[in-house]
């Protein structure tokens, strides 16, 4: 693998990097799957930590896909890397202009449309089929729904996500406001956004980032947020403001919850579509208070409008919260862990070859947040 430098007075080896990429309900995904790097280890799991030390470059060109000027911000996107084992069809490492997470849903859609499009795995034409994906958090899945070959729908189901804690006071800027904790792959803390002045609305973004921002720093490193079992899915990972937009309006419609959230994940970065994970994270809030029964659907919608639909299944085993929560500040118990399983679709946008040029003096590229 060629090493790169982002020292800018130091001119770095030629690179040339093929991706393909897709947009989940507006999010972008960048996939590189030939040119990908494999950092050493067993499990996907092992890979990421791997990763996170730059082995085999995959932080460097993390930095070269995700920063501008091939990037932004906002970017998103996951190396093909082995699956664990022969049960799954192949493994991931999702990246963003700040590291490498534990989960992505949005991805992990157009994970499944991109092996149907491409026939990585065999599609069935008129029918569903099944894409295994091992990521850091675990074996998850994508379900891609076609009708004469046509893309009708990709469904997400996650891992097996649990209530955390609720009601967690946190001081803002904005004024005291309460958090609750969730796991669905990463650890996020929901906030309503009304108890924060805002609205769910790009006139509201620089504010919504900021108040996201802020929320996860106070959290992030309490006992709150360290993972029961996995030490290395804990922090948290995304802060989702969350507003409500009704219920059904017949007993016979099985949306039962409507609502808008913005995901703030990593350092600042905003995820266009309702977030996967992060909708899985709500699920599992929603499925623990009654507000979404069994059968029921959330229409979840994102800053820009677009819409995931959620359900839930049961999972099989009892979650511990961490231990950490304390009485005196949040409410925590054991809770019954659900399957979330979220819906939505992707679009291919392009397939690209990006270049470094050895004499770029911008090298590597850089971020503006």
């Amino acid at each position: 693998m060629i090493a790169l430098s982002t020292d800018t007075d130091t001119p770095s080896a030629a690179l040339t990097i093929t991706t393909s990429d897709y947009h989940t309900a507006g999010e972008p995904f960048r996939i590189v799957h030939g040119d990908a790097p494999v950092p050493q280890g067993t499990t996907v799991a092992e890979r990421r930590v791997a990763a996170q030390h730059n082995a085999a470059d995959a932080d460097r060109i993390r930095q070269f896909l995700c920063q501008e000027p091939r990037g932004h911000a906002d970017m998103y996107g996951g190396f093909i890397v082995p699956a664990n084992d022969s049960g799954a069809h192949f493994g991931v490492l999702f990246w963003h202009k700040d590291g490498f997470s534990t989960a992505c849903g949005h991805g992990t859609i157009a994970l499944g449309v991109w092996a149907t499009d491409t026939g990585l795995v065999a599609s069935d034409p008129n029918g569903v089929t099944e894409v295994r994906i091992d990521v850091p958090s675990g074996r998850v899945a994508a379900f891609v729904e076609r009708r004469n070959g046509t893309l009708v729908r990709a469904t997400f189901r996650n891992v097996p996500s649990h209530v955390i804690a609720r009601g967690i006071p946190v001081a803002t800027s904005r004024g005291d406001v309460r958090a609750d904790l969730s796991f669905s792959g990463a650890i996020y803390a929901s906030v309503r956004a009304a108890d924060l002045g805002l609205s769910v609305s790009p006139a509201h973004y620089t504010e919504l980032i900021a108040a996201g921002r802020e929320i996860k720093a106070a959290l992030t490193h309490t006992a709150a947020a360290q993972h029961a079992t996995d030490s290395r899915l804990s922090g948290v990972y995304g802060t989702i403001l969350w507003e409500d937009l009704g219920a059904g309006h017949a007993p016979a419609d099985p949306v039962r919850s409507r609502q808008r959230n913005v995901t703030v994940f990593a350092d600042g970065e905003v995820d266009r579509s309702p977030c996967g994970s992060g909708t899985g994270a709500r699920v599992a809030l929603l499925a623990a208070d009654g507000t979404l029964p069994h059968g029921a659907t959330l229409e979840h919608r994102s800053i820009v409008d677009t819409v995931f639909h959620a359900r839930w299944e049961p999972a099989t085993t009892t979650i511990s919260p961490s231990s950490s929560s304390s009485p005196a500040s949040s409410s925590s118990s054991s809770s019954s862990p659900i399957i979330p399983e979220v819906t939505g679709t992707a679009f291919h946008t392009g397939e690209h070859q990006f270049v470094l040029d050895p004499n770029d003096p911008v090298g590597l590229g850089f971020v503006l947040r």
